[in-house]
């Protein structure tokens, strides 16, 4: 949905993906500004060997803005929106590295948000993570869902029923089934979303 897989050979795609009512597949697409409205949080914490400042500033340098007091005031937003002003406001210029492994994560969010994307992917970004940090980044979620479109990828199925409003379900590449998360979890209309929920395969 970002056009990542561009980078990887062999990779095959069928039918149209749209953001905004555009095909992203279309070769007049800018994938830099595709990346800019969607924005991409890892698997694994991946803050940039920054201070905690830098990187969340990174995003809207690369897009134009050199002001100072500019650049503050969507720092001091985007940690705000992902729920860490409060944890690092007294030590952005420390390095992002110093921070846990949740926080990171969350940083890595607040880095997304700085540039305002319209949508947020979010490869399995709890697995890493432990008990605690899992439940506030699921509080982050159900926040930011008001004012974004969030796209999670998770093989927690209980996550998916707490923080999802429709499910999709993959199988080897393909779409089985996709509608909204309680009638995928208690009563999906295919016998594979069936299997898999139930814990038969997978």
């Amino acid at each position: 949905m970002n056009r990542m897989n561009d980078l990887i050979p062999n990779v095959t795609i069928k039918g149209e993906i749209k953001v905004a009512n555009e095909n992203i597949q279309s070769s007049k697409i800018d994938t830099v500004n595709l990346r800019k409205k969607v924005g991409m949080v890892f698997q694994q914490p991946n803050p940039f060997p920054f201070s905690i400042y830098d990187n969340v500033a990174y995003g809207p340098r690369t897009h134009g803005v050199k002001n100072k007091k500019k650049l503050d005031e969507i720092v001091e937003r985007s940690l705000r929106q992902a729920a860490l002003w409060d944890e690092v406001h007294d030590r952005l210029h420390k390095s992002a590295l110093g921070m846990s492994g949740g926080q990171q994560q969350r940083l890595c969010i607040a880095r997304v948000l700085a540039v305002q994307p319209e949508v947020i992917l979010m490869d399995e970004p709890t697995s890493a993570l432990d008990p605690i940090s899992t439940a506030k980044m699921e509080n982050l979620i159900l926040e930011l869902k008001k004012d974004y479109t969030i796209v999670i990828v998770t093989h927690n199925m209980q996550q998916a029923s707490r923080i999802s409003d429709e499910t999709a379900f993959f199988l080897n590449g393909e779409i089985i089934e996709f509608t909204d998360t309680t009638t995928i979890f208690t009563n999906p209309a295919e016998q594979k979303t069936q299997d898999y929920i139930s814990g038969r395969f997978g």
